[in-house]
């Protein structure tokens, strides 16, 4: 998928928990496979070409289809699962594998899970006896700096993502137009319960802007979000101040 993916597992059965760890590196690896735009063979690419129809795919394609199609519908058509006409779901893959992960190795009797992906991460019970997990946000002006730290106390799960320009450029188009998104925000962290959703969410609300992504990120249940703008001004949803810590 074109990043790191990094694990830090708490607790549980040794024996147990490090199966399920393989089997989790097994199937981000089977989701490359899967979902690459950049592989040839890719199942995706094959889609594309019109050599697969879904039915023949994994069923995990269906799967990340329809939660592309919902995001979709959600964010009023500022996520897409197409780029240049062409159906690309790798917007949505990333933070589902990675959720995915995380999941399966707190099935399998993990106390505390935190699953990062590229900088998106997915967070599952509790690295220690009285100890939330925590999740520093760099700030996009000051490299090195961090805007916030994101604690998951009093919860058994949560997410957080960020989309912006710091790290990859202007990477994130605005589906409307086809073109690189154009606004005034230099990066959305969005928290939630997971990251499938917070990951999109993110996406879409930096194409729109701080003010209306702002507004639309307070219209969702279940989610907080810090915004930082080009003049260095930083947004916050309403209950934010609840996850910070």
């Amino acid at each position: 998928m074109g990043t790191v993916f990094s694990f830090d597992v708490r607790g549980g059965e040794p024996a147990a928990v490090q199966a399920a760890l393989e089997e989790a590196i097994a199937r981000l690896h089977r989701v490359d496979e899967v979902f690459s735009t950049y592989r040839e063979d890719s199942q995706i690419s094959r889609l594309v070409r019109g050599e697969l129809t879904v039915e023949e795919c994994d069923p995990e394609v269906a799967e990340v289809l329809e939660l592309g199609a919902e995001a979709e519908r959600v964010s009023d058509g500022w996520f897409s699962t197409r780029y240049e006409g062409q159906l690309d779901p790798t917007g949505i893959v990333k933070g589902w594998a990675a959720e995915r992960a995380a999941l399966h190795l707190a099935a399998a009797g993990a106390s505390g899970v935190s699953v990062n992906g590229g900088g998106d991460v997915q967070l599952c019970g509790v690295p220690g006896p009285h100890r939330p997990w925590r999740v520093g946000v760099s700030d996009p002006l000051r490299p090195g700096s961090l805007a916030a730290v994101i604690s998951a106390a009093g919860v058994d799960e949560l997410a957080v993502a960020t989309s912006g320009t710091a790290e990859r450029g202007a990477h994130i188009v605005d589906p409307r137009t086809g073109r690189s998104a154009v606004t005034d925000l230099l990066a959305v962290t969005v928290v939630g319960p997971r990251l499938t959703w917070v990951d999109a969410w993110a996406t879409a609300a930096f194409a729109m802007g701080s003010r209306a992504g702002l507004d639309w990120l307070e219209s969702l249940p279940d989610v907080e979000a810090l915004l930082v703008t080009a003049g260095d001004e930083v947004r916050c949803t309403g209950g934010l101040a609840q996850r910070l810590g």
